[in-house]
């Protein structure tokens, strides 16, 4: 609205007259809505002239021994209602606002995990500098016993379980590859069947990694078994190792992007994709950074949904 429509009301401190109207008209007293605000009733007389002088139209006419609202009255105490409404919804805003601002923030997520958080982190903090934000890096098992716990105020973690009840919120997804040196027999295949796979050497995250279960449950049900050359716990370790002709490795596509040391392999099926979320127990409580956080994460959710339907009916960047 442009500055010149309001400015009588800035100029004339109408906030403390609509207090007196809304409760005047509520009330259907004078009296009465000055015993509520502790004010005398010239007082009230007072504010409800300059604001029908500010409003340029009466508010209440005299009906007996009462008063009851005008037509222009009425539609005041529709607007009135509408932002004192306002009012309230950002002092709600402000009131979390200061609640998260000093606070702490604990964030435990999955070690493949590590791309997601730095972005979503990493934009919280320069909102929230006052924030203390504690990451631990954990695997699946230990995540979901810890989740259990509610050691941590949020966990970032892949394919939030369907059997543990939970909050979640989606913030991205990622694809998960096979990964070989790039002189490996079968680097130059096409649509290998993941029978093929058998015989090779792994190199693998540890137990309790979901990326693990996933790929021995993935070749259990091929008849594959996956002898293991090398446990390692990071994924850039494994990708490195798979470099050095260690073995076959299942790693987010991410974690390798153009890495000319690697080559990914065409295995049916693949590549496997799984979504991020952040989550937390169904019943417990978030902190005001963790929700200031949830909320940030589904902005950027619904801010991403946007642009490309933008892109999709041709409102995006020409080609």
């Amino acid at each position: 609205m442009p500055q010149t429509r309001i400015r009588r009301y800035v100029r004339h401190g109408t906030l403390p007259q609509l207090a007196v109207f809304e409760a005047s008209a509520r009330h259907g007293c004078f009296t009465r809505a000055g015993e509520e605000l502790h004010l005398a009733q010239p007082t009230v007389s007072s504010q409800l002239r300059k604001l029908a002088d500010t409003l340029g139209a009466p508010l209440f006419e005299a009906v007996g021994r009462g008063v009851r609202l005008t037509e222009a009255g009425k539609r005041t105490y529709v607007h009135c209602q509408e932002l004192f409404a306002l009012l309230g919804r950002l002092d709600d805003v402000l009131s979390e606002l200061r609640e998260v601002e000093g606070s702490e923030l604990r964030v435990a997520m999955a070690g493949a995990a590590a791309r997601h958080a730095a972005r979503l982190l990493a934009a919280f903090s320069q909102e929230h500098e006052t924030v203390a934000i504690r990451v631990r890096v954990a695997n699946r098992a230990a995540l979901l016993s810890c989740m259990s716990r509610r050691e941590d105020d949020l966990y970032l973690l892949a394919n939030a379980p369907d059997d543990m009840p939970l909050v979640r919120q989606r913030i991205g997804s990622s694809a998960l590859v096979i990964v070989a040196p790039p002189e490996h027999p079968l680097a130059s295949c096409r649509a290998i069947d993941v029978a093929r796979l058998a015989g090779h050497r792994w190199v693998l995250r540890e137990r309790g990694s979901g990326t693990r279960a996933l790929l021995i449950d993935l070749l259990a049900l091929a008849g594959v078994a996956a002898p293991i050359a090398l446990e390692l716990s990071c994924e850039s370790a494994i990708v490195c190792a798979v470099a050095e002709g260690a073995g076959l490795a299942i790693v987010d596509r991410d974690a390798i992007a153009a890495d000319a040391r690697v080559a990914v392999l065409d295995v049916a099926g693949f590549p496997l994709s799984r979504t991020w979320h952040l989550a937390y127990p169904v019943g417990a409580s978030p902190s005001p950074a963790a929700r200031a956080l949830l909320r940030q994460a589904r902005e950027e959710v619904a801010m991403r949904q946007s642009s490309g339907a933008q892109n999709a009916v041709g409102y995006g960047p020409a080609p």
